[in-house]
């Protein structure tokens, strides 16, 4: 299953067909049936949706959709936290919907990070379900007209603004969950890889046809430090053909830290990692950047495992991990160390214990936006606050 995937993701990111193996060319027919009735079955929703024959229904805060156009690798996960902590900066306590998608590795992600804190993370395919259940838990707050509305579920009386009450919701990965109403979408946009062969899925790697950017408000190319300038200029004119006046941002992951499976409060500088051979292990969306950016830190050599995204850890894997690892010590007469994302530890945090007595260290990372052409973390919260008019 997994060489299909790879197989299935290298037709969708290849631009020449003609360096296709017999296998590539094999299946590409089927893949490009099942991506017309995709297409159809998504053309058919959107149309019900546009009749009001499924109805959306509409949260009493503002809701902001983080989502993207393609699978994978976007960065909607670290921009919806990078939110809730600015709105909580601003005495908002947010209410994160995720769906918990293959075993829940950015939900876990989110509440480790966000701990403590007065972000609430909801988790569950029915976001309007979950939704109202934080609701009744903790109220709700209404900060837009200029005003403070508050609510809550069991009380209707005006009173001091308590922290607990919800006010923001946030989609995580909420482009194309289409049942809720939203004030505000931003289409995230990978920069290493943004449409592929523009085929919809699983053809390629479109969710939607790129004319989707129609309904976006704010767009954010991720990864953006890691691209050519000429290759952000490309995204800038594809975007801005679709609809000119769409405010661009950047963004870009920043390492901060390590810390090991078996001790995860025990923060690690990066600089150790200098001088040493390291095996990248990864099961997330953009290998690419992670790679990148584990290089950038310094070590001597980079070798790399990468496995399909949210894909859960086995036995076998650990085996095919350590024989890597091993193979490495001979040639390089280095001791290597696995570093993998927070993604690939919260999905199962006790199975990577299992590489002893090799060392396996988490790197932890933080959204940047990148100053470019006068867009700044400034002017993004500005546009934010003005578009939600709180």
């Amino acid at each position: 299953m997994e060489k299909l995937k790879q197989v299935v993701k290298e037709i969708a990111y290849g631009q020449n067909q003609a360096k296709f193996s017999v296998l590539h060319r094999s299946i590409i027919p089927f893949l490009s049936f099942a991506s017309s009735l995709y297409g159809a079955v998504l053309c058919i929703r959107h149309s019900l949706y546009r009749s009001s024959f499924f109805s959306k229904n509409r949260l009493p805060v503002p809701v902001i959709s983080v989502g993207n156009l393609t699978w994978g690798g976007n960065g909607k996960t670290p921009m919806v936290e990078f939110i809730a902590k600015r709105l909580a900066d601003y005495g908002i306590s947010s209410l994160i919907l995720t769906r918990g998608y293959a075993g829940g590795d950015e939900a876990k992600m989110l509440k480790r990070h966000l701990l403590g804190g007065p972000v609430k993370v909801g988790v569950g395919a029915n976001r309007l379900a979950t939704a109202n259940l934080a609701f009744e838990k903790y109220g709700y707050v209404d900060f837009r007209g200029g005003e403070i509305f508050e609510r809550t579920c069991l009380d209707t009386k005006m009173g001091n603004i308590d922290s607990q009450k919800i006010g923001a919701a946030i989609l995580d990965d909420g482009m194309q969950h289409w049942s809720l109403c939203r004030d505000l979408e931003i289409v995230m946009i990978n920069g290493l890889m943004p449409w592929g062969n523009c085929k919809l899925l699983p053809l390629g790697p479109l969710r939607e046809p790129l004319t989707a950017i129609k309904r976006a408000d704010i767009a954010v190319v991720h990864h953006a430090d890691l691209v050519s300038e000429q290759k952000v200029k490309d995204i800038e004119l594809v975007v801005q053909e679709i609809k000119e006046s769409l405010p661009i941002f950047y963004t870009r992951m920043a390492p901060s830290y390590f810390f090991e499976p078996r001790n995860i409060s025990t923060k690690m500088h990066l600089e150790p990692l200098r001088d040493t051979v390291v095996l990248c292990v990864s099961a997330i969306g953009s290998p690419d950047a992670f790679v990148q950016a584990v290089e950038k830190i310094g070590p001597l050599f980079v070798d790399r495992i990468d496995f399909s995204d949210h894909h859960s850890f086995e036995i076998e894997d650990i085996h095919m991990i350590r024989k890597r690892l091993r193979q490495l010590e001979d040639k390089s007469g280095y001791k290597p160390i696995v570093i993998v994302t927070e993604k690939d530890y919260d999905r199962d945090p006790e199975i990577l214990k299992h590489l002893h007595p090799f060392q396996a260290l988490v790197l932890c990372s933080e959204m940047q936006i990148i100053p470019h052409k006068g867009c700044n973390e400034h002017s993004f919260m500005s546009l934010l606050k003005e578009l939600l008019e709180v």
